[in-house]
């Protein structure tokens, strides 16, 4: 049986020759690294992003830019180690001028988010923003329970996978306090959901 770094590794590859993404030709141009993921394969808390920014794609880790600091703010106020956990996103490419994913591209990237899932068997899954809510929920049967992620934050939901129950945690993007510093308050408050779980 392949170890969980082979595995992982095989996505990896997978991704760097993924010629059919609309994304594929800007990364190649840039000189940039598609975004994988990283931290702890045996990680009970799995943080799913959207898709990576400019410093992402320069050094191909995700969240090492100004919302990744706001990310390990967040994670340190609720006593959570970054190395213990795993982050990645959904879209693994960076699209143009830090613009939203689109569908397309979500529905080409998404089976590489669904077979880290697998590998990793997260207890629970943070989708951290509009876009990785509205996949994650979809992908577990929640689409119904879907709203606006002002509504939605802070919010977590028993959820069933092939290893057995998790619960999922939506959360908003940490660039929401980058944007606005005064924000930072009410991440923390929605973190604090860790300690319950």
């Amino acid at each position: 049986m392949q170890s969980k770094i082979e595995l992982l590794k095989q996505i990896e590859d997978e991704v760097l020759d993924l010629k059919k993404s609309p994304l594929y030709k800007y990364r190649i141009e840039n000189n940039y690294f598609p975004v994988i993921g990283e931290g702890s394969y045996d990680a009970k808390i799995m943080f799913v992003g959207e898709a990576p920014g400019r410093n992402e794609a320069k050094t191909g880790r995700p969240f090492c830019g100004i919302a990744g600091k706001v990310l390990d703010e967040l994670l340190t106020h609720v006593g959570i180690k970054r190395e213990s956990v795993y982050i990645t996103n959904i879209v693994k490419d960076r699209p143009q001028e830090n613009r939203d994913p689109t569908d397309e591209e979500i529905k080409i990237y998404g089976p590489f988010l669904d077979k880290q899932i697998e590998i990793i068997n997260p207890k629970v899954i943070c989708a951290l923003g509009r876009y990785s809510m509205g996949y994650i929920m979809q992908k577990f049967g929640l689409g119904d329970k879907v709203d606006v992620i002002s509504k939605m934050h802070g919010k977590s939901f028993n959820a069933i996978t092939t290893y057995g129950n998790i619960k999922i945690v939506c959360l908003y993007h940490p660039c929401v306090a980058v944007y606005n510093p005064n924000r930072k308050d009410e991440l923390k408050k929605d973190f604090e959901v860790f300690k319950k779980l």
